[in-house]
């Protein structure tokens, strides 16, 4: 594996210099175009001083530009505790050195990717849509999907990518836009000038340039990507010892019809299946920039002797024709048995189907919804943008305390007063098995799943304790 993971380093320089040297030559073109004297070196040293720019961006702060643009918003334990149980499932099967940051997209669609600098800073980002149609096995390789592209260090490659493929395709579109826009090149060129001809074809070069270089940005990038989507998925069927999680999942996520609202050119090739596709569309029916869906699940399907590398390269050159390759030779040289475990609901215990209101109430969750139960029973969602310090519930008519605006006074206090001293445990009595909110004594909202079985919860504001009843 440690040959695999200086492979993706050596192709992830290579692909540094090449869509560098794409950055670097539209500068060119482009200054030539717009300036006949000089304006070409002028264009390499803006085109220089961006792909500096953007290296730096995206050494430092890719990650995040990843995680912003695509609405994603990091949750603790108590809003999805299974999917925090996975991920540290994965993060110890794996031996990653510190835990991923998991983050949710509000979005319907299913989906799943991985960003980050380096494995002791990486983060997982799944969709709602994803949590509502999974069950433990498919949520679980899905989650080893991910932490298999931190593993095996793709993360920083597929985040650089994406924001230097995202520079070279901004100022394209800059460049033809304004084009379009000024609608002055045509003028400007049209005596029969010699001089002038000659930069009418400099024009002409970087029009075809712009058009051209995006698209030779993403062959560089989707070269490589595709290979790693296979390896991420041998490595996740190790993890897991259990493919057909895996391929059920794909299965499900291929057949949506569902469609993204926050995804772009960018940050699509970062998802395990590729999220653009025209609308209505299925997600099995586009796989330009990944390997067909298809095809991965029937190499999953094929495999049968263990969930080694071996296995899976016998099921890729199955599924491939003979010769096919994608292990590399460090890979199959461990020829260590690692059988293939029963499904989580081979036993007495199916698993468990998740339920729409689930979904919905998660959405809420993240979203700062409070949940209040009423003395008769009904559970009440209030918008975090409810600034009273009560409203009536709905069935009976009592008063209902929203316990933020009530506290938030008192915690604003506290945090004068104590802010040097101990924290203090407090005691939040759980009135049911739902969604339930409480105020910490800062002030912030404190938000318990259904699903959680924990007994504390631990304030991400002020770091007070608070034990659940």
């Amino acid at each position: 594996m440690w040959e695999l993971i200086q492979q993706n380093r050596t192709k992830s320089l290579v692909l540094f210099v090449l869509m560098g040297c794409c950055l670097v030559l539209l500068g060119y073109f482009i200054g030539a175009a717009y300036m006949p004297k000089n304006g070409g070196a002028a264009g390499i040293t803006i085109a220089l001083a961006l792909w500096l720019v953007l290296s730096l961006i995206s050494f430092f702060a890719g990650d995040s530009i990843v995680l912003s643009s695509s609405g994603a918003r990091e949750i603790t334990r108590d809003i999805h505790p299974q999917l925090f149980n996975i991920v540290e499932e994965m993060k110890i099967a794996g031996s990653l050195p510190a835990m991923p940051k998991i983050y949710v997209i509000d979005e319907a669609a299913p989906n799943a990717f991985a960003t980050g600098r380096k494995p002791e800073k990486a983060a997982i980002a799944v969709t709602t849509g994803l949590l509502s149609r999974m069950n433990r096995d498919e949520l679980q390789g899905v989650i080893a999907h991910e932490t298999s592209h931190i593993l095996n260090r793709d993360i920083l490659f597929m985040t650089f990518a994406g924001v230097m493929l995202g520079g070279i395709v901004l100022i394209s579109e800059v460049f033809l836009h304004g084009l379009w826009f000024s609608g002055g090149s045509s003028r400007r060129y049209r005596s029969g000038d010699s001089k002038d001809g000659g930069q009418a074809i400099i024009m002409i070069v970087a029009i075809v340039f712009a058009i051209l270089a995006p698209i030779l940005a993403r062959l560089l990038y989707f070269a490589i990507s595709r290979r790693r989507e296979y390896l991420a998925d041998a490595s996740a069927v190790r993890l897991t010892r259990y493919p057909e999680g895996l391929a059920s999942a794909l299965e499900k996520i291929s057949t949506s019809s569902e469609d993204m609202r926050r995804v772009s050119k960018a940050t699509a090739p970062l998802y395990i299946v590729n999220p653009l596709k025209a609308k209505g569309m299925k997600m099995a029916d586009w796989t330009s920039t990944h390997p067909p869906i298809s095809e991965r699940i029937r190499i999953l399907r094929a495999i049968s002797q263990g969930a080694s590398l071996i296995a899976y390269q016998e099921a890729f050159g199955a599924v491939k024709g003979k010769g096919a390759r994608v292990i590399p030779a460090s890979g199959l040289k461990d020829t260590t048995p690692i059988p293939i475990r029963p499904a989580s609901g081979a036993g007495a215990e199916p698993l468990k189907k998740p339920k729409r209101t689930d979904l919905g109430d998660l959405t809420r969750a993240i979203n700062g919804f409070l949940f209040l139960t009423c003395l008769c029973g009904l559970k009440i969602k209030v918008p975090p943008d409810f600034k009273k310090a009560s409203l009536p519930c709905p069935r009976c008519g009592r008063t209902v305390s929203v316990p933020v605006a009530e506290l938030a006074t008192v915690g604003a206090v506290l945090d004068t007063v104590t802010q040097s001293a101990a924290q203090p445990l407090s005691n939040y009595t759980r009135k049911g098995r739902g969604w339930e909110s409480f105020a910490c004594a800062c002030g912030n909202t404190l938000q318990v799943s259904p699903t959680s079985e924990s007994t504390s919860v631990t304030c991400g504001k002020c770091g007070r304790e608070t034990v659940i009843k």
